[in-house]
């Protein structure tokens, strides 16, 4: 078995692994497990902050993503699509997909997004039904400061979808002080939790929306509406995924119970940084690290596969490399959730000085000894 390190999914906790294990029932008969997914549902709201509601769908973190633009978008909707990176500017296809026009608002990829930039086009084009926002760009690890840029798109009356699949439960979330309507996780990231499950938190100003729609919604199964009465009614809109959910479950008591689950993500990912730098290596980003993956350049003479297969089968340590505009030209390390330890990360980097020796790339510093010094 591999070491995965990779920028989701991520290792699984053992305690998760045996919830998912448990007895099942019949989720659509049962009221007991009404009762367990919306106290799972309920911590989820207090967790992120947000007086709306939170529901868990299932499907992959993507379906998120698509449901909140299924469910928000109109034919002729405009929307602006926020494009720092590849996942923001995949968003767009969601948007026309359902019959809206997506406006790109295109920026540096290596940089987060510019606020007071986005603030002097807002004066000049606000007329966005929504807008959509990443929180951490998994390709390019950029990380957006959604404090700042959700509250700005709020104050020009633009509802707010941030995907934050690989930010949270690594990076802070407040769903109500940000202005977001609609957050979107998926539970393969930092909650460290199997893929399969999508979370979404959902403002009264979004749900608002969807009901004043001129239009049906174009979507069954990525219709948010037919999860607002499950509880009242007692009926959910498909049968849900019992183990899963119940993995979800453990993996959030997890989260909720460590303490220190963002001073920790903050301090693997900064020393992972430095021991880059001091290696020689070169980091894709100039500045917005997220504190869940790191990307670092291939070197010149070298190649993506190269590297992260020498560091694979010689060393079981999987990593992550890239696509679209970033094939082949970076790596990426996921030190998310599980990931985020001491032990593993040493090992990780242990794996990599080792890759580049074999691979012939000397480097100026070792990762490893860099790693430890700055986790002193």
């Amino acid at each position: 078995m591999y070491k995965i390190m990779t920028a989701g999914p991520v290792q699984v906790r053992e305690n998760v692994r045996m919830a998912r294990s448990l007895e099942t029932t019949n989720p659509d008969l049962d009221l007991e497990f009404y009762e367990l997914y919306k106290e799972t549902c309920d911590i989820l709201n207090d967790y992120m902050h947000s007086k709306g509601r939170a529901y868990i769908l299932g499907g992959e973190g993507i379906l998120g993503l698509e449901a909140a633009c299924a469910s928000l978008t109109e034919p002729g909707d405009r929307v602006l699509v926020i494009d720092n990176g590849i996942f923001g500017k995949g968003f767009a296809d969601f948007v026309s997909m359902y019959g809206g026009t997506p406006v790109l608002y295109s920026a540096d990829y290596r940089n987060p997004l510019d606020a007071e930039a986005l603030a002097d086009f807002l004066e000049k084009d606000s007329d966005f039904k929504y807008a959509t926002v990443v929180h951490c760009d998994t390709p390019s690890g950029v990380l957006n400061d959604i404090s700042v840029i959700c509250p700005l798109l709020s104050q020009h009356g633009i509802l707010t979808v941030v995907d934050s699949v690989a930010a949270m439960f690594g990076e802070y979330v407040n769903v109500e002080e940000s202005c977001i309507d609609i957050l979107c996780g998926g539970s393969q990231k930092a909650l460290s939790a199997p893929p399969g499950l999508t979370m979404l938190w959902v403002s009264d100003r979004a749900l608002e929306a969807m009901e004043n729609r001129k239009t049906p919604i174009a979507a069954f199964y990525a219709n948010i509406l037919t999860f607002k009465n499950y509880y009242e009614d007692k009926w959910f809109p498909y049968t849900m995924p019992v183990s899963d959910i119940m993995g979800l479950r453990a993996a959030l008591d997890n989260a909720v119970a460590d303490t220190d689950i963002l001073a920790r993500h903050a301090k693997i990912a900064a020393a992972t940084r430095e021991a880059v730098r001091k290696s020689g290596l070169s980091l894709y980003l100039e500045s917005g690290y997220s504190n869940t993956v790191t990307v670092i350049e291939v070197p010149e003479g070298l190649t993506d596969e190269q590297i992260l297969s020498t560091v694979r089968d010689r060393y079981g340590v999987m990593l992550s490399g890239c696509f679209d505009v970033l094939a082949g030209k970076v790596f990426r390390i996921g030190h998310m959730g599980e990931n985020a330890n001491e032990d593993d990360m040493i090992m990780t980097m242990d794996a990599l000085d080792n890759t580049f020796a074999d691979l012939g790339y000397p480097l100026r510093a070792s990762l490893k000894e860099e790693f430890i010094n700055s986790m002193k």
